[in-house]
């Protein structure tokens, strides 16, 4: 069995494994984005009709996703994609009535307030979301009664509490790894706002495996990538799911 179809779990991932796992592999910005999305919608209440942002969208592959699985219409913000490159992608999904591309940056979004039933935001928003007030600001654009929902690279236990990051993830992700929580940790930075109910707050089972799955099928299909898959298996590796997971965390405005 090759690296590649190990992406395709219809036992654990009926959805994203109807979709092309080289054609996922081929959009890589993240590990494997679509199981992520699939394992956190189990916690949404997402239907058709309703405007959804993807926030942190990438090349398009979960924005894709939503609009096909859910019948919602998508906006789909990145800002490192060009809005022209993921709107090909939509394009040739055949999503492009129901997903529209922005090019924006998370802390300065061009939307107008309550403008969205759910927020969504698929391995990276620990790139943005994790200040103190960044909760403030992102649930200004949802609608009262609205969703966010994260996934986001978590850990087992918090950094601060382990004194020092484990050297096998500051080998490969360095200081960065201060931005990765546990889900109990983003469950109390949210609560005690009173901004949103936390829904959820729960470690993916497994994901650290997931993950390596997804790097050893770059590895064996992104050789423009090669030495980053390298690097991310030997850390996964040498975790075995100690401390390293995916936290998934849903709210309601």
């Amino acid at each position: 069995m090759t690296a590649l179809s190990n992406l395709v779990r219809p036992d654990v991932y009926p959805r994203s494994s109807l979709y092309d796992p080289a054609w996922l592999v081929g959009l890589d910005m993240g590990p494997n984005p679509l199981w992520l999305l699939e394992d956190l919608s189990a916690d949404l209440e997402l239907k058709p009709g309703m405007r959804v942002l993807d926030l942190g969208s990438g090349m398009g592959a979960t924005s894709v996703f939503l609009a096909r699985e859910f019948g919602v219409e998508v906006v789909a913000a990145d800002l490192w994609i060009a809005a022209d490159t993921a709107a090909a992608v939509f394009a040739e999904a055949g999503v492009a009535d129901r997903v529209q591309a922005v090019n924006a940056e998370a802390h300065a979004l061009p939307f107008e307030p309550e403008s969205f039933d759910a927020i969504i935001s698929i391995d990276s928003y620990e790139y943005f979301g994790t200040a103190d007030g960044y909760l403030a600001y992102i649930t200004r654009f949802l609608k009262p009664g609205g969703q966010l929902g994260i996934a986001t690279p978590g850990m087992t236990r918090e950094i601060r509490d382990l004194g020092a990051i484990p050297p096998h993830i500051r080998a490969l992700v360095g200081w960065e790894a201060i931005a990765w929580h546990t889900a109990q940790w983003w469950r109390f930075q949210w609560e005690i706002t009173e901004l949103v109910t936390v829904t959820s707050a729960r470690l993916q089972r497994d994901g650290w495996n997931d993950w390596l799955l997804w790097a050893r099928a770059c590895l064996e299909h992104r050789p423009d990538g090669r030495e980053a898959a390298e690097q991310t298996i030997a850390m996964l590796e040498a975790d075995q799911g100690e401390f390293l997971s995916f936290a998934l965390v849903t709210a309601r405005k």
